[in-house]
């Protein structure tokens, strides 16, 4: 396995200004880390609202791809928001083109893994039938998506994020339905929380169909202790807040041991959300993961 971070770990300084990402250039090439995760929503000014010019500034590009060979940094993975069920046919079509515009762009970096969401982070289904309902236009969009990006020898997944496509099983059907070798999942250990699903349990069973791992602990309250603000709200009424590998609630040893156990030899990047200093919070996760992965063995 190859370690390394995505560039989101450090969007609390890039949105102050303190850094933008070809510091993070700098500090991943002098880090223990050793490939670099391209996270679009780390370009912009809100998380939530991806304003990115990835796919509309070629100088841009050319700029990243020479502070690549430059630093040394490898970059592993491309990651951009998407949404096929947008409500009208004009904004599905952008939807497409958009991210196809994005595959030329990781193709121009020489990055082979490239992932899209399939609906907006907050769409909350009312239920199966919404789901169900849903599928089979996710299903077309994602397959659509995999065979363009195989013209590029490009790897296309869905990440288990957000309120809609996250469970596990989920995912896996949408990877068994769209049915393309190139297609897998962008495995977040820590997403499942958002659902309320045991992310030991989870993991295992996605290892298979997975393209890269990101890696996040969570500090985890139940409904009932309110903890204050900050804290995200899971679909089952529970509390979640990012925190640094190891410093969590998850029960990361075991998580470690299925990855460890599995045929996974890929990526695996830190993605560090939680409020403490980013730069402290990328390298601890990062010592904190090769430690426990030490102590399993």
């Amino acid at each position: 396995m190859k370690f390394g971070f995505s560039s989101y770990s450090f969007y609390q300084k890039m949105q102050t200004g303190e850094m933008n990402l070809f510091d993070v250039f700098d500090w991943v090439a002098q880090s223990e880390g050793e490939h670099l995760e391209l996270a679009t929503v780390s370009l912009s000014e809100q998380m939530t609202n991806d304003t990115s010019t990835l796919d509309t500034d070629p100088e841009f590009v050319a700029a990243i791809k020479a502070k690549a060979r430059s630093t040394g940094v490898e970059l592993s993975n491309l990651v951009i928001p998407a949404d096929f069920l947008p409500g009208t046919q004009e904004e599905f079509d952008f939807q497409m083109e958009r991210v196809k515009g994005h595959i030329r762009v990781a193709d121009e970096l020489g990055i082979r893994l490239f992932r899209h969401d399939v609906v907006k982070w907050a769409h909350r289904d009312s239920g199966i039938v919404d789901f169900e309902t849903s599928l089979p236009t996710i299903v077309d969009a994602s397959k659509e998506i995999a065979q363009f990006a195989a013209g590029y020898g490009i790897t296309t997944s869905v990440e288990n994020h957000g309120l809609m496509m996250n469970a596990s099983e989920r995912v896996r059907r949408l990877i068994y339905l769209v049915d393309e070798p190139n297609f897998k999942t962008t495995l977040d250990v820590g997403n499942f929380l958002v659902v309320d699903e045991d992310p030991v349990t989870a993991t295992a069973q996605n290892l298979s169909v997975t393209s890269i791992i990101h890696l996040k602990d969570f500090y985890i309250r139940p409904e009932r202790d309110y903890p204050g603000p900050g804290w995200l709200l899971t679909a089952g009424g529970n509390h979640i807040r990012g925190s640094i590998v190891g410093y969590g609630d998850m029960d990361m040893r075991s998580i470690f041991r299925a990855i460890d156990a599995s045929d996974f030899d890929g990526y695996v990047s830190i993605e560090f959300e939680g409020i403490e200093d980013c730069l402290l919070g990328a390298q601890r996760g990062l010592e904190n993961t090769k430690r426990i992965l030490e102590e399993i063995r």
